[in-house]
């Protein structure tokens, strides 16, 4: 079994011994920790946190665990119910709330699920206020509240229509372009909470015909849930059988979004967020923000309407500090992560098909026409299995040593730029991997950069 604990939150398998695992012991722990720390840091007039979750099959388990320890803490919980983590994000803001956790493991399997810890703003917590949070676990600093002053529990299941309706009201969404292009669109959901929600949304939008790919959330994933091409397979498949215009697939919480063109072929992850940020800056010129391991293709893009890209290390928080820094008007990451301010500082799947389709509408293009206008990148991703053995730091000065001569940034692992391609190496804050990501002109020249590391790794005897 496996406990995860970074800034992407608390993540582990369900089940074990309680030493390992995220087993309710864990959860009481680390909710206690949470709460502890909100009330020591965060200024609030009423103590009351949010708490929303996926549908994951250990989601209901999870949640009366979260739910009963934070009321044991003193605080009012308003709980949503079966929600995406960037509805989750806005009900902490519309709640006034002083906090939020997220019930998801994101793309992990089925036997994962997590904790994802949010602050006022509805936004994940810091690096800083992580490693303290964690301290505060470590101690079992916190003390629970008297019978007196128990919290109790709001159940609100409004916030995935409220969230609709922001989006419908974004100035830059078109309702009357998506409805008057008559698209015929794919989804899949993988049989979890965009099951409910994407429908709504796009029936919102003026779409009229959606063809369902596994939209019934009873968390029993229909294949990987990662919405990665590999695992999009039937979806690809289901595009030419119902001449459908577009696809759309996401993860468990509707925080990643993967388009499919008309002819079955991927828009490819890393474009979701060129192509919005595309239409965004073409409306609303100024700087965008990705992490290390995205497309260079942002950066052309951004250049072309006169703004400035920068880079962030991976992570949301991360970006979303980058952006508020810049001032830039959208971001993201490159697994199909978008992130748009004028809606909130969070991965938006939902904001992200509101904006492609009305690009796309605008655009008078089909989806794989749009894809073609946009600098040709090819991107390899490769990993390498975490061992007890495996020193992470060796590998790293290894890799500054071998390519000493190049553009080297080292905010979060190390990357490698060189004239007209890069290779990014760093440990997963979410699986216990080493990534590599690579990208080239070419497919063969990203492939060949990621074994160049991997072989580098060998040499050196780290691997």
């Amino acid at each position: 079994m496996t406990l995860i604990k970074s800034i992407s939150g608390i993540r582990g398998t369900i089940g074990g011994s309680p030493v390992e695992g995220l087993n309710p012991l864990a959860i009481v722990k680390f909710v206690s920790a949470y709460a502890t720390y909100i009330r020591k840091y965060i200024p609030v007039t009423r103590r009351k946190i949010v708490v929303g979750r996926d549908a994951r099959i250990s989601g209901e388990m999870v949640r009366h665990v979260v739910v009963g320890t934070l009321m044991g803490m003193g605080f009012d919980v308003v709980d949503i119910g079966m929600a995406t983590t960037p509805t989750t994000e806005l009900a902490v803001v519309m709640e006034k709330a002083c906090g939020g956790i997220i019930l998801t493991a994101s793309h992990n399997p089925k036997e994962w699920n997590a904790l994802k810890l949010l602050n006022e703003n509805g936004e994940f917590l810091s690096a800083e206020a992580g490693r303290e949070m964690l301290a505060l676990a470590e101690t079992e600093a916190f003390t629970y509240a008297t019978v007196d002053t128990l919290g109790k529990i709001i159940i609100d299941s409004r916030y995935r229509e409220r969230h609709i309706e922001r989006i419908l009201n974004l100035e830059l969404v078109d309702r009357d372009a998506i409805c008057a292009a008559n698209f015929r669109v794919a989804i899949d959901c993988v049989n979890s909470v965009g099951g409910a929600v994407l429908p709504e949304l796009l029936y919102a939008l003026g779409v009229k015909e959606i063809f369902k790919l596994h939209c019934n959330p009873h968390g029993h994933f229909s294949h990987n849930p990662e919405p990665l091409p590999e695992n999009l397979a039937e979806i690809s498949h289901l595009m030419t059988q119902a001449k459908a215009d577009v696809g759309f697939a996401v993860d468990p919480d509707v925080d990643r979004l993967a388009i499919v063109c008309e002819n079955g072929e991927m828009f490819g992850e890393e474009y979701t967020l060129v192509a919005i940020s595309d239409y965004v800056l073409r409306h609303t010129p100024g700087h965008t923000v990705s992490n290390l391991s995205s497309t260079r293709a942002l950066r052309d893009v951004t250049v072309r309407y006169g703004g400035q890209y920068y880079a962030a290390a991976v992570g949301e928080v991360n970006v979303v500090n980058r952006m508020k820094e810049t001032g830039a008007v959208i971001g993201g990451e490159g697994n199909g992560g978008v992130i748009y301010p004028a809606s909130h500082y969070g991965r938006d799947a939902l904001v992200g098909i509101a904006l492609f389709l009305t690009h796309l509408a605008k655009s008078k293009l089909r989806t794989s026409e749009l894809r073609t206008t946009y600098p040709p990148y090819f991107i390899s991703k490769q990993k390498i299995e975490l061992t007890p053995g495996l020193d992470v730091d060796a590998i790293l000065e290894a890799v500054k040593k071998r390519f000493a001569g190049n553009r080297i940034t080292d905010i979060d692992g190390v990357k490698i730029d060189f004239p007209d391609k890069w290779v990014h190496l760093r440990k997963s804050n979410t699986e216990p991997i080493i990534r590599i990501y690579s990208e080239a002109p070419t497919a063969d020249g990203a492939e060949a950069l990621g074994h160049e590391l991997i072989r580098l790794i060998r040499t050196a005897g780290a691997y």
